[in-house]
Parts: C-alpha cells; structure tokens; sequence
C-alpha cells in the first residue's frame, strides 16, 4: 500500500509541481527512473508511464521558465558528446534489419539524455546540487535497503533476481555509481543526520555489491574507492574514514564473496579462465570483429544481439561490455562519442578537486569528488556488463556538468550582494576594504577610480565586474 500511495503521490506531485518549478519535476522523474516504483512494488503498483507525465509537465514548464540558461561553459563538450551519441543512433536506427529494436534503442537513451541535457540547463546554484545529489542517493539508497531486507529475511533477491529488470550485475553496477555519492555526502554534510543517513546508505549499497556475487561490481567498488583515495583532502581524518570504509567492506565479504571474486583473474591448472570469464574474453573477440567489419557505423542500435548467433552465440546473447557492445553496434565513432562523454566529465572533474584550484564554494569540489568516485567505479564496472540505459551513471554525470557549469562562471558576479557574500565567506578582509574604498554601488558608480590606474584614463563605460576583477588583480599582485 506504500508504493502505490507514493507512486501516484509523486506521480500527481511531480507533474503539478514540474508545471510551475520544473526543476522539481526533474527530480521525481530521477527518483521514478531510479526506484522503478512498478518493479519495487509490483503487488500493489500496476505498470504504467508514471514517469512520462511527469516528464511531460517539466518539459512544459521548462520551456515556459526563465531559470534555464544554456551557457554551460566546461561543461558544453560533455553535452555535445552525448548529444552527438544520441544523433549518431537516431542515424544508425535507419540501417538494420530490426527496425522495432533499433528504435526502441533511440527512445530508451532518449529518455534519458533529454530530461539530462534539460536538467542541466536549470542547475543555477549549489543548493541544485545538493538536491540532485541527495536525491540520486536516497533513491538508490532506498533500493539497496530493500535489497538488504530480503537477503537478511533469507532470500537473496539480488542475486537471484536483480531488481527492475537488471540482472544481478547490472544492479551491483547501479550501486557501485551511488556509493561514491554516499560516501562523500556522509563526509561532508553539516547536519550530524545526514551524516548518519548518507554513510547508513553507503553501508548498505557496499553490502548489497558483496551479496550480488557480481564480479564486475566488486571490482568497480574497488576502483570506486581507489578514486576516492586519489581526491579525497588529503588529511588524517578522511584518510582515516576511508581506511574504516575499506575495513569494513573486508569484514562484510565472507570467503564465498573473496573466492568468486579471485575467479576473475585466477585461470585453471589447464591455463583457461573460468568459464564465465572466458566466455566474456570471446564475446569481447567477436564484437571486435565486428567493428573491423562495420567500423563506422557498426551492425546498428540493439543489433548485436541479433547477430551473436552467426558468431556460435546463442540468439539473443549480449556482449557483457557496455563499450564492447557499443562499438559493436554503433562502430568507433558512436563508441568515441559514448565512452568520451565520461572520460571528458572525469578529467574535468578532476581537475576541479585539484588543490590549486580555487572554487566560490567548497562544495563544488565536494560533488566534484562524488561523481568522479561513482563514475570511476562505473567505467571500469561497465566493461563486463551491457548497459547502456541504466539511468544513475547519467545523472551522476550531469550533476558533475553541473558543477562544471557552475564553476565556469566569472569569479565575481556584477551583482555586488552575491561579490559581498563570497567575500564575507572567505574573509578576506582586504579586498572587501578595496570594494569599499571602490564605492562600489548596485547600479551607480562614482567617478573616483584612483584605487584602479587602469581606469583612469576613460571610465565612462566601465562596469562593476571590471572594478571588482581590477581588485582582484591588484590583490593577487600584492605579496602581503
């Protein structure tokens, strides 16, 4: 009775409230695309297209709001990768032979690029962020709670199940993708509460990749916490919390976990891998030949599964890599535009958690760390799996652009309000004496420019930005 009470509550909400402030409306259509409310509750949730009229409304009103903005600054190349990935498909449905497959390929990533690149354009502040961030979180928290709930009533329905469609390492992957989110949001909230609730959340999603016996996710939670480590501040107490995460990921594997997981590099006496290793080794050799064959536009969306027979595969087989797969299907340049869309939001990312790299808010690196983390352990995860419309490493994605969006803003605003806040948050008492000394105003400027040589010469055009940038200038040539 819960899940249809929230499902039509959130349905109803979301599409009343996603009319009005469709930012909202954006992240009841990311809870609905994580929680996949039909298949968490299928005794009492019908199937239906809840999330389409929530979509529908936001759509509606984004086009009608005034808050989204298309300069995306950094973050326009990962937007374009992704986009052109989207038209190099729509192109490539065209070609093949199942036409209902290749098809349904364009809506799947459809419905997940669009209300993403429209999502974007909407994040104008840090406390977007931290909405998007903790939405991601709880609903994929909530997931691995339930998931946690049935392996300890004694039904390991991960592993057995999967969860919404996804087979157990899909779903291991999913959670993976989160738990960078959990683990960062746990250290650096203020609140004592979300503290508790984010490392809870991360507790459970590291318990559920052990349980789901899924290789591919150990090792992307692995990867995950190794690219913690790299941008995690480097300080005795972080070193400290992400030593206990690890401990306390080792306790939770039993011998069982350890030894499925050693089966991924381990080969037999005869030299072989494990069956199910090698026979992603040949899969892998096949999707290769293909691209050989197709290099540039592949055997086309969905396809490779209608192919796998002519290659020994039975029909219907998938390739379990999401990038072997995908040059298979869409040839090397839609797998340059799929696999670059993340690489390019990680190097950027990254870059933002450099040390040197001054940011207006500190939680701008704080989302940059968690994202980099998820979409570390998901890149290197999704090479064992097919995957392409799972819908968290997306959103993780775009709340990365978000930052990179954000970031790419002038340092100090005209607004002076907004330049006194930033300033009031630094303390740096010296230059906020130099705005004052400016006399600087909200829309008027005195004539007196003598603080700024530069300006001396003519000022009658000279705007507030270039004031407050001139004592920058002077304050970052100042040794003191």
């Amino acid at each position: 009775m819960k899940g249809l009470l929230f499902t039509y509550g959130m349905t109803a909400g979301g599409a009343l409230i996603g009319l009005f402030c469709p930012f909202y409306g954006l992240l009841a259509y990311v809870s609905f695309a994580i929680l996949k409310p039909d298949a968490m509750w299928p005794w009492s949730v019908p199937p239906a297209r809840y999330s389409l009229a929530i979509a529908g409304c936001m759509m509606i009103g984004w086009a009608c709001t005034k808050q989204a903005t298309f300069k995306l600054g950094r973050a326009i190349v990962p937007v374009m990768l992704i986009s052109g990935f989207l038209a190099w498909a729509f192109i490539g449905a065209f070609k093949p032979h199942h036409q209902d497959l290749a098809w349904d390929f364009v809506e799947r990533i459809s419905k997940i690029v669009i209300p993403m690149v429209v999502g974007l354009t909407m994040i104008t502040s840090t406390k977007e962020l931290k909405q998007l961030a903790w939405t991601i979180l709880i609903a994929q928290g909530y997931m691995a709670y339930e998931m946690n709930s049935y392996y300890f009533g004694g039904y390991n329905l991960l592993r057995w199940e999967g969860f919404g469609g996804m087979d157990n390492n899909s779903a291991a992957i999913a959670l993976v993708t989160g738990i960078g989110l959990a683990f960062f949001l746990g250290l650096h909230s203020e609140k004592l509460w979300q503290k508790g609730l984010a490392f809870f959340f991360a507790t459970l999603m590291a318990n559920a990749i052990l349980f789901s016996f899924s290789r591919g996710g150990m090792l992307g939670m692995i990867v995950a916490g190794f690219g913690a480590f790299i941008v995690i501040p480097k300080r005795p107490r972080t070193y400290a919390l992400l030593g206990l995460a690890i401990i306390g990921a080792s306790i939770m594997a039993g011998p069982e976990v350890r030894d499925r997981f050693m089966t991924t590099f381990i080969k037999k006496k005869t030299g072989e891998r494990e069956a199910s290793a090698q026979s992603r080794v040949d899969l892998w050799s096949d999707c290769i030949d293909v691209m050989k064959k197709n290099p540039v536009m592949g055997c086309g969306p969905n396809q490779w599964p209608m192919i796998a027979s002519t290659y020994g595969w039975p029909h219907g087989k998938e390739a379990h890599s999401l990038w072997m797969q995908t040059g298979a299907e869409l040839g090397l340049v839609g797998l340059a535009m799929y696999l670059g869309f993340y690489l390019t939001v990680l190097t950027l990312l990254w870059q933002v958690t450099w040390k040197r790299t001054h940011v207006a808010d500190p939680w701008y690196k704080y989302i940059a760390r968690m994202s980099f983390t998820g979409l570390c352990g998901f890149v290197v995860s999704a090479s064992f799996v097919s995957l392409e419309s799972l819908e968290i490493p997306y959103y993780t994605a775009m709340l990365g652009m978000g930052v990179l969006k954000l970031t790419s803003r002038p340092r100090y605003l005209s607004d002076l309000d907004q330049v006194e806040d930033d300033l009031a948050e630094r303390r740096d008492e010296k230059l906020a004496n130099e705005l004052d000394s400016a006399n600087i105003e909200h829309e008027y400027f005195d004539d007196d420019f003598s603080a700024y040589p530069e300006f001396t010469s003519t000022h009658d055009d000279v705007t507030e930005f270039e004031v407050v940038s001139a004592a920058v200038s002077n304050e970052a040539s100042d040794p003191s």
